[in-house]
């Protein structure tokens, strides 16, 4: 078991027969979970015969899937973990995390870990901006999200998170308003961030202070992002920027 800094947040290659995958860590072995999963993206002849070999039925989509202990399961190897800036995100008082459509896997190891503890580490504010097409092809990542929010709820600290969810496509909406995403319907907003306005929201809210910016998205938006980190605010706050890549 790795550290919370050397492992939750962190590239790992699989390696099964004689063919190398490049994977990103959503949940590592803790104190209190032995759970840990990876996420592979289905592409190919390849990767979509793996996937017929640990779902028993095509039809199920979820990340994390219960063990037939009767049923022999192909063997992986890991090779890392290897570091990933997004580590630091738990270094900051305040921080501010921007996922543009699939980019938002990297971060499901920085929720799954708050959901674990978020006491544990430094981090006080997390501000989570998603910009994508259709939510209901990250479901799982919205049941994360949803279930993250209850708990600090539950746990007197609804102020730790803040989310803001941003879809370009609303033909589907419907099927996301409901009693399930309750906590994300009164977060959606339809089209695209307004990122000056955003960011000079977050310096008020924290004057100051170092905001740690942490961003895995298409170019567009990283380079958006990028540029308002740099930019001068009137509230003494400075924005630290981070990039990951996530293909």
């Amino acid at each position: 078991m790795g550290s919370p800094t050397s492992i939750f947040l962190s590239y790992c290659s699989i390696a099964l027969s004689l063919t190398i995958l490049t994977c990103f860590i959503l949940q590592c072995p803790t104190a209190t979970k032995a759970t840990f999963g990876v996420h592979i993206k289905v592409v190919g002849d390849w990767t979509e015969r793996f996937r017929d070999q640990l779902l028993l039925h095509s039809s199920w989509d979820a990340t994390i899937l219960p063990v037939f202990h009767q049923r022999s399961y192909p063997k992986l190897y890991v090779d890392g973990p290897f570091g990933s800036p997004f580590e630091e995100s738990f270094n900051y008082e305040v921080s501010l995390c921007i996922a543009g459509g699939i980019g938002v896997t990297p971060f499901a190891a920085i929720f799954n870990t708050l959901l674990d503890d978020w006491n544990h580490y430094k981090l006080r504010r997390l501000y989570f901006i998603w910009v994508c097409r259709d939510i209901l092809s990250f479901q799982w990542f919205a049941d994360l999200l949803c279930k993250l929010h209850n708990k600090l709820w539950q746990e007197n600290r609804p102020d730790f998170i803040n989310i803001q969810l941003y879809l370009s496509q609303t033909d589907r909406i419907q099927k996301i308003i409901g009693e399930k995403y309750q906590v994300l319907n009164r977060r959606l907003f339809i089209g695209r961030p307004r990122w000056k306005l955003l960011f000079n929201e977050i310096a008020k809210y924290n004057r100051q202070k170092t905001v740690g910016v942490f961003c895995c998205g298409p170019h567009g938006i990283s380079k958006a992002v990028h540029r308002q980190s740099n930019r001068d605010n009137s509230y003494g706050t400075r924005f630290e920027y981070n990039k990951e890549s996530f293909s």
